[in-house]
């Protein structure tokens, strides 16, 4: 799917219909000492195997396209979900 780089859409911030710069979601780094990192360490160790099990077959085809639109007034960031597709692209 293409999307434009600028799209004219609703702000919550300004209440009004603003432009928005539009840019594709990306997945931080996770942390590596979080609480739920720390403790599959723990389970991981030693013998007994994988804790949680690992993943043989994948059942879906395509991931969920979220794209974080910017507005260009304020600067309030609001993310919005695609839905399933195969590509997204920004057109600039």
């Amino acid at each position: 799917m293409k999307v434009p780089a600028r799209i004219n859409t609703y702000c919550p911030r300004c209440g009004r219909h603003t432009e928005h710069k539009v840019s594709l979601y990306k997945a931080g780094r996770p942390r590596e000492d979080s609480w739920g990192q720390r403790q599959l360490a723990r389970k991981r160790r030693g013998y007994g195997g994988e804790p949680r099990g690992k993943l043989r077959r994948k059942a879906k085809v395509t991931k969920k396209a979220v794209i974080i639109l910017t507005c260009v007034e304020c600067g309030r960031k609001v993310s919005r979900n695609l839905g399933r597709l195969s590509r997204v692209e920004v057109i600039r």
